[in-house]
């Protein structure tokens, strides 16, 4: 197993520029999951209106990324479990728990439940209206990691990675 996960993280060494592209495009997509959130579900709770009530193909679109949220949560766990594993650094555990704390979100307090609770229609369920707020912030959560996310994938890029990625995709 240890041989295993030591060849896997060469691997991940090896491409670490294609990795962090990906790890970042994918969170990067997860702003427009918290603009939804806040235009429209936390907006329509405090102001009593919606700045973002999407209709159609950005309904779908809408959906469509949510969905991307395991492969994100997955790919950029990667990247601080890769950092902490060739040494340990506080920021990296802290954000690597703020990323975990989604799948609190994901399976039990679901975007579904936080929507029926804020417009009244979750009346009848055991979760509390606070739970919800925990929700929303886990949610929000994610921000600081996006940008530190983004900040690795252009310290890569200036690391000149993308030449030496380059070089060995060519290479082969």
């Amino acid at each position: 197993m240890r041989t295993l996960l030591r060849q896997f993280f060469e691997w991940y060494e090896r491409h670490y520029l294609l990795n962090i592209t990906v790890a970042a495009g994918l969170f990067v997509l997860q702003l427009a999951h918290l603009y939804w959130l806040t235009a429209d579900v936390v907006a329509q709770r405090l102001v009593g209106r919606s700045y973002a009530d999407l209709e159609g193909i950005f309904r779908y679109l809408i959906l469509i990324v949510d969905y991307t949220e395991i492969p994100a949560l997955i790919s950029v766990s990667l990247v601080y479990i890769n950092e902490l594993r060739k040494r340990f650094h506080w920021e990296s555990a802290l954000y690597l728990l703020f990323l975990n704390s989604q799948w609190l979100h994901i399976f039990w307090i679901t975007d579904e439940f936080v929507v029926a609770e804020f417009t009244g229609a979750g009346h009848g369920t055991s979760l509390p209206l606070w739970l919800a707020w925990v929700a929303i912030l886990i949610d929000y959560l994610e921000l600081p990691v996006i940008a530190s996310t983004i900040g690795r994938f252009v310290a890569a890029l200036r690391e000149r990675r993308t030449i030496q990625f380059l070089r060995e995709e060519l290479a082969d």
